[in-house]
């Protein structure tokens, strides 16, 4: 009512005065949501911290951020929102984790930016601001295309994410040969891959023909046989590439018993899903070349170069994701003349942050991301996509 107010005595006085202007002297209340105890309160503490670079890259006063602790729990994720509710926040970063979304639709009238990669079965008030599976294999499509990649398979886990990435799957149109889901015992992994990739018929293959070129009368049948003893297998795969959506050990299981099947990267592309940079796979020289898609590397060394000489400690991954999300609310409310409502995020838009390029359409926010290859010690850049 006060800025109504004001406008109208400004108008009176001053009409030609720019709206737009007095809307940027007002106050924009950005709530932040997030573990400040508890077991995640670390994610939380560099959350908060990457937060305070960004306000202060803006370097804008009118810009006010209200923390609350969620407590990593759903029931006080709800209680610290509509705390923030009463302060007249609308529009919120976070929660962080998908588990804390599941009463926010009762506060209609708020907007939660979640640092979550999952965007399916979410509140309609909660838009998934993390680098989902989507963007990442819209960003795998590029590569395949421009490779005359045609017979792709994909691994997918038995886990909490399956379903998030036949949804991608499915919104990406991806051309596969086919998908196989696969249980992530270590103790399994091998059989169920030496199944689709027959190995056990490839590696008759070559016994028999060892056996054949013995009992034949070949010329060089010794050498013959020498270089067959040489391999594992015989004969072709019926695909050119692999796409295992997993991380950490567990994808590491995956191409391991690919290269016990005698399929690897020599003879197929291993590409796999975002993996924050993860240095532990530049030693696993035996599975290189990997590709998959990713934020903006050099942004992100930038980035934790900034952080660590302000707070002299490394950050959390999804603390960079929040780095750019200050930026992206502070944009998208100047974008809509300082009006936070639900048409903020439904319109189309673009948005260049450190990590890549937000695009923003139907209050779905999907990323454009580069591609890079796990490559003689290094992470090499393939292409970007901005």
């Amino acid at each position: 009512m006060k800025i109504l107010l004001k406008i109208i005595i400004l108008l009176i006085f001053f009409p030609l005065i720019d709206l737009q202007k007095i809307y940027a002297e007002e106050k924009i209340n950005i709530g932040l949501l997030i573990p400040l105890s508890g077991e995640q309160k670390e994610i939380g503490k560099s959350i908060m911290q990457s937060v305070r670079l960004a306000i202060n890259k803006i370097d804008n006063s009118n810009i006010q951020i209200i923390p609350k602790d969620t407590k990593d729990d759903p029931t006080r994720t709800l209680a610290a929102a509509k705390e923030l509710e009463l302060k007249g926040v609308k529009i919120v970063i976070g929660p962080i984790f998908n588990k804390n979304l599941i009463y926010l639709d009762e506060l209609k009238e708020m907007i939660f930016l979640s640092l979550t990669n999952k965007s399916i079965k979410n509140p309609k008030n909660v838009i998934s601001a993390g680098i989902n599976a989507s963007s990442q294999i819209n960003t795998i499509v590029k590569f395949k295309n421009q490779n005359d990649i045609n017979k792709t398979i994909f691994l997918i886990p038995d886990s909490d994410f399956k379903e998030e990435i036949e949804d991608a799957i499915s919104r990406s149109k991806i051309k596969l040969k086919y998908t196989h889901i696969y249980n992530t015992d270590p103790t399994k992994i091998t059989k169920q891959i030496e199944k689709f990739t027959y190995y056990p018929q490839r590696k008759q293959n070559l016994i028999d023909e060892i056996k054949r070129v013995e009992n034949s009368t070949e010329e060089n049948k010794e050498r013959k046989i020498e270089n067959l003893k040489k391999r594992d297998t015989l004969g072709g795969i019926n695909f050119d590439s692999v796409i295992v959506s997993d991380f950490d050990e567990s994808l590491k299981s995956v191409f391991t018993s690919l290269l016990y099947t005698d399929v690897s990267p020599k003879r197929i592309y291993y590409i796999t899903l975002n993996q924050w940079f993860d240095e532990t796979f530049l030693k696993e020289t035996s599975l290189q070349p990997i590709y998959f898609p990713s934020i903006n590397k050099k942004n992100y060394d930038k980035y934790i170069n900034e952080y660590k000489e302000v707070y002299d400690e490394y950050p959390n991954q999804l603390s960079f994701l929040s780095y750019d999300l200050v930026g992206l609310v502070y944009y998208l409310i100047f974008q809509n003349n300082f009006v936070i409502d639900e048409k903020i995020f439904y319109k189309k838009n673009k948005f260049k942050g450190k990590i890549g390029i937000f695009d923003i359409e139907k209050n779905r926010i999907n990323h454009l991301l580069n591609f890079y290859k796990v490559e003689n010690n290094e992470f090499k850049k393939i292409f970007w996509s901005f």
